[in-house]
């Protein structure tokens, strides 16, 4: 087996056990990534620095240090910091900065022994649901390289779902570290609001529902991962009555064959003695849309004046968000404040009855890669952000979410789950999303389950 397709933990283990190298696992990372990166466009550069870091992390272990992550290769969302490095937020405007210091939780990764392999593309500003951006391009999905790997941490999860890295961090403030997981057929993990140290870094155009987000295709890297971002122990999984909703209360359609797979998932859970109640938050009307106009204007607040100056320096999509902000009223945005706090409240009460909420965690498979949003869902013309209704619910409400593979529609095209507990449950989460996502993996919604 090639290093390159070994857990984090298990690649870590045999770093620690000398029978493999850091450098050599950088050049087996490096090599990986010149392989699959000009098809996906999932990383803007590979460290130049890597082989450098990897004998570092080789001069640390001869040292005796213990370092969980010893030589494992990650990958870094093109909005957070990387120091030396540039990281320019998929924008022109940010096309020459380079990072004066690392963000906390890349110097924590490193820390740990982790080496960066490089920089992973996202959406401009990370404010949008597909990767695409004037400055890097298409970003494709390893799966079907004519699809979407969605956004905004495209480029993240394509290169853990390619194996160029078992471990990538993402950012999430609406889903962005969920809704790509899923449609690549990786993990995402959205920790409760702030326990993931965040920045220094970029100005963020809301603050305060922006998570740090661990990336992998095993859950106990997943787990590993939040043991050095943020000390989160082992614990028991969550037990007791989960509440479960195809919709989350949203009327929200689906595409059929994600309605399959949510419905052989439930099977699969009440199969393994789990207590499933169909139940979802009552909304009161609410729902993501309620909560845009923040996000237009915390844009505009921060690049209003340059998009008036030269609207052909960003992405027209996100050109159009800025206008929108610009011209929206304060009332508007006080409203969508009011929307944000509401849905917090919400959820919060709802997750006080039940353990955790089990949704789909889109509606519809990865579309085609040119485009900034399906066109349909279930047959159905759909809004901008309907690929995205099951998500932001829990950033605005600061808990803990998280998404696993759940089979694949007719087309071969990953789905997901997500699972939502209340904050501060991250550790018994993880443990009952390691739990389950076995059963998830047996999945095959057109042979009922595979062998």
């Amino acid at each position: 087996m090639s290093v390159m397709e070994l857990s984090a933990r298990a690649l870590a283990a045999e770093v620690r056990a000398q029978r493999v190298t850091p450098l050599e696992v950088a050049q087996a990372a490096r090599a990986r990534a010149a392989e699959t990166n000009p098809q996906l466009n999932a990383l803007t550069l590979v460290n130049p620095g890597l082989e450098a870091e990897a004998e570092s992390v080789a001069a640390r272990l001869a040292e005796g240090e213990n370092l969980p992550l010893a030589g494992v290769p990650v990958v870094i969302k093109d909005n957070i910091w990387v120091k030396g490095l540039p990281i320019t937020q998929g924008s022109r405007l940010f096309a020459d900065f380079i990072a004066p210091e690392d963000a906390r939780a890349v110097a924590r990764l490193r820390a740990a022994g982790a080496i960066i392999l490089g920089i992973g593309t996202c959406s401009e500003f990370a404010c949008k649901g597909a990767t695409k951006t004037p400055l890097h391009g298409i970003t494709r999905n390893p799966v079907d390289p004519s699809r979407t790997p969605g956004g905004s941490s495209g480029g993240s999860v394509a290169a853990v779902a390619a194996g160029m890295a078992p471990l990538a961090l993402g950012t999430d403030a609406g889903g962005s570290s969920r809704r790509p997981p899923a449609h690549v057929g990786v993990i995402g993990f959205k920790p409760t609001q702030d326990l993931v140290p965040y920045g220094p870094g970029f100005d963020e155009p809301v603050w305060g529902i922006s998570v740090i987000a661990p990336i992998a295709r095993h859950m106990e890297d997943i787990q590993l991962a939040m043991s050095v971002l943020a000390d989160v122990p082992q614990a028991e999984p969550l037990r007791g009555s989960f509440a479960v909703s195809r919709d989350f209360g949203l009327g929200q359609l689906l595409d059929p064959d994600v309605d399959l797979a949510f419905a052989a998932a439930m099977d699969a859970l009440r199969g393994a003695g789990h207590s499933l109640t169909e139940a979802a938050p009552e909304w009161a009307g609410l729902d993501g849309m309620a909560i845009m106009p923040l996000q237009y204007a915390g844009l505009a607040a921060l690049f209003g004046d340059r998009w008036q100056q030269d609207p052909a320096l960003f992405d027209p999509d996100l050109g159009a968000q800025i206008d929108s902000g610009l011209r929206l009223s304060g009332r508007a945005v006080a409203q969508a404040h009011q929307a944000g706090h509401r849905i917090a409240q919400i959820l919060r009460d709802f997750l006080t009855r039940f353990d955790v909420a089990i949704t789909p965690t889109t509606p519809c498979a990865a579309w085609p890669a040119e485009d900034s949003a399906p066109a349909t869902i279930a047959g159905a013309p759909c809004g901008g952000r309907d690929h995205a209704a099951f998500t932001p619910q829990a950033n605005h409400s600061g808990c803990p979410a998280i998404s696993l593979p759940c089979g694949r529609d007719r087309e071969g095209l990953p789905l997901g789950l997500q699972i939502i507990a209340a904050s501060g449950r991250d550790a018994a989460l993880l443990a009952l999303a390691a739990e389950i996502a076995p059963l998830l993996k047996r999945i095959d919604i057109f042979q009922k389950e595979a062998p």
